[in-house]
């Protein structure tokens, strides 16, 4: 094992990068969350009538989490756990993933293994890497909580219940890579996996049983299926309970030992899973760029598609319901804390009625979707020319042009498909709802409006991939991250006006006003064009960055 201290840093040498921006990246959210609590909730009182109106909608309960009262450091738990256990383990699979199964493609763990290190040593130092990376998470966001007046214990096991949904997501992600036969499968197979366990967490919150105080609930069994959800139950702020602790961290330790006994008894590039044997002959849709980027890219793209549809037909469905709410004698006092969070959503100098701004505000995490889709596109090239598929490509009569504009291409589709489906199952969504033909109108504008911004984002991940290849893939997702947080959340968080024009989701148009201006839309496409095409340029001038 003298190897392992050398392996570990070895790891933490080529994911700094990453590990800089997702620290950063919880940090700011913890950060920013904590002003949000106190400045749009108000005081106890407006915190209370908030709490009931959201009992009274699974809608909402699913989107957020469980309340467990009105304490600022509770409420804020019941805000933003369920979305940061969702980016913990889709942190944790990626690492785990891109150091095990995607070093078996690269080559790496040949070499590795070859030397005194052996099969299980590069395996370990993984693991340790993630409980090390999981630790850190939590030690953050435990920190600035105790930092901002929470309790000591409160905030320990605040930061104990992120890190221990960390590790759970670990042996995931450790698991997945013995399964399947290659990175792009492992990583779909656990990305679905981490994605299944939020929707566990939403199911159980939804059914979830009201307390005799009205201001607290207790999950459902659904949330028992999901380390999301065990966290969740962790309660710090207000039950602190230890034992599910323990469920996160067993799970963890078993799927660890599961891979390790894996990892030493298949043989090196082999799975569990054996890959699907293809076709004897390619069809003539694979004669070109486009066609072979679209084959690789497809199911992913079709993944965002369906939930984009999926979340349009429940913003579609459930944005009456609010206003129903906001209208009963129990929502009328959280009816203007709930505008005023919309409307920060929304967008600046964001105008209009409640059912308006819900709409427009929650389609903006349609256009998130969409600009995940687009930049996953962009990052799948990066992931060809590193592993040299691209070489291969290129060595035949096809001219970089034409190979980087076809992820480009698909990236664009992707973003486009996504807010398109998203636009039908919204009016799916809308039928029965009073002035149905006036809100899918402003359904449609939301959508298109949500375009540019998109476009924008995946230009400037092909210019960061044109510029420094081998970083691409960490930037390219860094500039996404902090596009959403000033983008989509720097209003409701109260940062200043010049920091959100920084993100392009904060100039999109606002289509609740009574004129709609669409100027910035046009510049934003321009912008996307001219930086994609010098994207294009500046790829083809470049040598190729093989390799990590």
């Amino acid at each position: 094992m003298k190897t392992l201290p050398t392996l570990l840093l070895a790891r933490f040498r080529r994911d700094r990068v990453q590990i800089i921006v997702w620290l950063a990246l919880f940090a700011l959210l913890e950060v920013a969350g904590r002003g949000a609590v106190t400045e749009t909730y108000g005081d106890d009182a407006e915190r209370a009538s908030v709490i009931r109106l959201v009992i009274m909608s699974p809608a909402i309960l699913m989107l957020r989490g469980t309340p467990q009262g009105t304490d600022p450091d509770a409420f804020q738990f019941f805000l933003l756990f369920g979305f940061l256990g969702l980016m913990v383990g889709l942190m944790m699979t990626f690492l785990a993933v891109r150091h095990t199964r995607g070093d078996e493609e690269a080559g790496r763990a040949e070499l590795v293994g070859s030397t005194p290190a052996g099969r299980i040593a590069p395996l370990l130092a993984t693991a340790l890497e993630g409980v090390i990376l999981s630790a850190l998470v939590g030690a953050i966001m435990g920190g600035v909580a105790f930092a901002y007046g929470a309790d000591a214990s409160g905030a320990l096991l605040y930061g104990a219940a992120l890190s221990a949904v960390g590790i759970a997501y670990l042996g995931v992600g450790l698991a997945c890579a013995q399964l399947m036969r290659t990175s792009r499968g492992a990583n779909g197979l656990a990305a679905a996996i981490v994605t299944l366990g939020y929707a566990f967490r939403a199911m159980g919150d939804a059914t979830g049983t009201v307390q005799p105080d009205g201001l607290s609930m207790e999950a459902g069994w659904w949330s028992w299926l999901s380390p999301i959800g065990w966290g969740q139950a962790v309660a710090p702020y207000t039950h602190q309970r230890l034992w599910p602790l323990a469920l996160c961290v067993a799970l963890g330790a078993v799927l660890f030992a599961a891979s390790a006994w894996l990892q030493s008894h298949r043989d090196l590039d082999s799975s569990i899973v054996p890959e699907r044997a293809g076709r004897l002959h390619a069809p003539l849709s694979l004669s070109g760029p486009i066609g072979l980027v679209w084959r690789t890219l497809r199911n992913p793209v079709i993944g965002w598609t369906v939930g984009g549809a999926l979340f349009g037909l429940v913003l579609g469905a459930v944005g009456q319901t609010v206003v129903d709410l906001v209208n009963t004698p129990d929502g009328q006092e959280a009816g203007q804390a709930i505008t005023d969070t919309l409307a920060a959503i929304a967008g600046p100098n964001a105008e209009g009625g409640l059912i308006d701004l819900f709409t427009t505000g929650l389609f903006g995490f349609v256009g998130v979707l969409a600009a995940v889709g687009g930049v996953q596109a962009i990052m799948r090239a990066r992931q060809d020319e590193a592993g040299g598929t691209a070489e291969l490509v290129l060595a035949a009569p096809v001219s970089r042009f034409r190979w980087f504009s076809a992820y480009l291409l698909i990236g664009a589709a992707s973003v486009a498909a996504v807010l398109a489906f998203a636009v039908l199952g919204a009016f799916v969504g809308l039928i029965g709802s009073p002035d149905v033909g006036e809100r899918m109108s402003t359904v449609a504008e939301a959508g298109l409006a949500q375009l540019p911004a998109c476009l924008v984002i995946v230009a400037v991940a092909a210019l960061v991939f044109a510029l420094v290849p081998r970083a691409s893939i960490a930037l390219g997702w860094a500039v996404l991250l902090v596009a959403i947080v000033l983008g989509q959340f720097g209003g409701l968080f109260g940062f200043p006006e010049w920091v959100r024009d920084i993100s392009p989701f904060t100039h999109t148009p606002i289509v609740t006003a009574e004129t709609i201006d669409w100027s910035a839309a046009w510049v934003m496409s321009g912008i996307a064009v001219v930086v994609a095409a010098g994207a294009t340029a500046l790829v083809r001038r470049r040598d190729l960055a093989l390799g990590g």
